[in-house]
């Protein structure tokens, strides 16, 4: 090679591009990561990120509880443990589940490093390249980030107040298999939804499990919301109603802390074996001292109190969202009007890009995600997720101004100069909004 000729070999920023596997092309870091970084600024109101606000925690419980771990059980607390999960956790995780109308035994449970583990551990098992994954529009971010690193085709279909809309359902379960794709489950957030923040009515759980059953289609059912209601009791989950037709996830990660990762999943028996196996392979267990920590949590805290606590402190910021979110925005902005959970789903008005305006929205100092993050197909433009878990009701109220002062200025310029990028939309039925 000639002196004055670079080798780009000495020049690639990756010398392993050409050796990676094909699907590590799916692999790419989400919206909500990438923000991160500017949202913990202190200066910055972050709506952004879904961080559970664990400050309501008794610390003095949870320490002491650690303590006498590690003090009585450390020797089996930090040795490896069962690949399915602690037999103790799973039986208390049952009683936990019967809140939601679930009657399962321990052994159907395989606890999990978090129920973004289980999500990744179904798809393994189930999914080659191509097939199809039918979710909501929009859904979880992390969720389609496993269905692309497995590179599988994902196909919404369109939600709406009350969750999903069940003849986009059939329609679109006819659509693929027409085409001649195999559609491997259905995954869908019944409760709370992240981000659109609705719930699946109870006139519509019995539509979609019907239409599931004929289909004879696999539920993949991701709940970790589910007892943060704010308004009654806990809805009846879909496993409640279908053993076999429904994977059921859960996690600790919002009603107890995330750091633990600890979640689970409940599946018939033959299904529960290969996600034993795949966690085998994957971690040979879920940690087996978190798993004792949480479990002697739940044995010396009033644990369920915890969670009313939690349920009103998380109300109180989603009254206060709502309440800034009406006061504040321009007209012609819509919004969902969560009955739990984390998440506002916000459109914008006709014409304006959430992704283009979020520098502008960062230098205001508010954060928010994106609506196209919780696609596969590169819609939601004209939509973002709004969270209210984190921040305090007064810091909820300065953001939402900053945010309000943003979209008008982007009203301004628009009326001034045309539209800046092109009205692209959200291209689906947006969850119904509750306008103010």
């Amino acid at each position: 090679m000639s002196a004055d000729v670079p080798d780009v070999r000495q020049t690639r920023l990756d010398n392993y591009v050409e050796a990676y596997a094909a699907r590590t092309k799916g692999m790419t870091a989400s919206e909500i990561r990438a923000l991160f970084s500017v949202a913990s600024r202190p200066e910055v109101v972050s709506l952004a990120g879904g961080m559970p606000n664990i400050g309501g925690l008794p610390l003095d419980v949870v320490g002491g509880a650690v303590r006498d771990l590690v003090t009585d059980n450390g020797a089996t607390a930090m040795q490896y443990g069962s690949g399915q999960g602690d037999p103790t956790l799973r039986d208390q995780i049952c009683d936990i589940m019967r809140l939601e109308g679930i009657e399962a035994h321990p052994d159907d449970v395989v606890v999990t490093v978090g129920s973004q583990q289980a999500v990744d551990l179904v798809t393994r098992v189930f999914c080659d390249p191509g097939d199809v994954v039918i979710c909501e529009a929009p859904s979880y971010v992390g969720a389609l980030g496993v269905f692309r690193a497995y590179q599988c085709e994902v196909v919404h279909v369109a939600m709406d107040d009350d969750g999903v809309v069940p003849e986009a359902l059939e329609q679109a379960i006819a659509s693929v298999r027409a085409a001649g794709k195999r559609i491997k489950f259905f995954y869908t957030i019944p409760n709370f939804h992240n981000p659109a923040g609705v719930s699946l009515s109870d006139e519509r759980r019995a539509r979609v499990l019907e239409i599931c059953q004929q289909a004879q289609l696999l539920i993949l059912e991701d709940n970790p919301y589910g007892l943060l209601g704010f308004e009654g009791e806990p809805q009846k989950a879909l496993r409640a109603a279908d053993r076999e037709g429904v994977i059921y996830l859960g996690s600790f990660s919002k009603t107890f802390a995330p750091g633990f990762r600890v979640g689970w999943a409940v599946a018939p028996h033959a299904v529960r074996e290969k996600l034993v196996l795949a966690q085998e392979s994957a971690t040979l267990c879920p940690p087996t001292f978190s798993q004792l920590a949480i479990s002697s949590y739940l044995v010396r805290h009033d644990w369920m109190g915890q969670v009313k606590q939690f349920r009103e402190m998380y109300r109180e910021r989603r009254d206060a969202m709502l309440a800034a979110l009406t006061e504040k925005m321009p007209a012609a902005t819509t919004w969902t009007r969560p009955r739990g959970g984390f998440y506002v789903w916000l459109t914008l008005p006709e014409g304006l890009d959430a992704k283009a305006m979020l520098p502008r929205a960062v230098t205001a100092r508010v954060a928010y995600v994106p609506g196209t993050a919780f696609f596969a197909d590169g819609f939601g433009s004209q939509c973002m997720r709004l969270s209210y878990c984190h921040p305090t009701p007064e810091r909820i109220t300065e953001g939402v101004g900053r945010l309000a002062a943003v979209i008008n200025e982007e009203l301004e310029l628009r009326q001034t100069f045309g539209p800046l990028t092109p009205g692209a939309g959200h291209g689906y039925d947006a969850p119904g909004p509750e306008l103010s």
